[in-house]
């Protein structure tokens, strides 16, 4: 079965929509004392599993985690496996 290169970029961008907005989930809960925050382990695992832009994008658009090295060097380097590990997989 082949899936339209539109297809992959529909759910592309929808998963990268969905990062940002966790990241924005995130950043609102900090504020609150107490409240129940998002595991830095799962916005590797969203950005390791082609999400890295919208993670990165959310970083910098909301100044969440910016001070934090593991995701200021982490992220980008996530970034460049996504686009490697796509076009990987657009060869084959």
């Amino acid at each position: 079965m082949q899936i339209s290169v539109t297809t992959w970029l529909m759910v592309y961008v929808i998963w990268n929509v969905a990062a940002i907005i966790l990241v924005r989930l995130d950043k609102q809960r900090s504020r609150r004392r107490g409240a129940r925050r998002i595991r830095e382990r799962t916005f590797f695992l969203w950005a390791a599993a082609f999400g890295a832009v919208g993670v990165l994008s959310g970083m910098y658009l909301f100044r969440h985690k910016t001070l934090h090295w593991s995701f200021v060097i982490g992220i980008p380097l996530l970034v460049i496996f996504n686009f490697v590990c796509g076009y990987y997989i657009w060869l084959v």
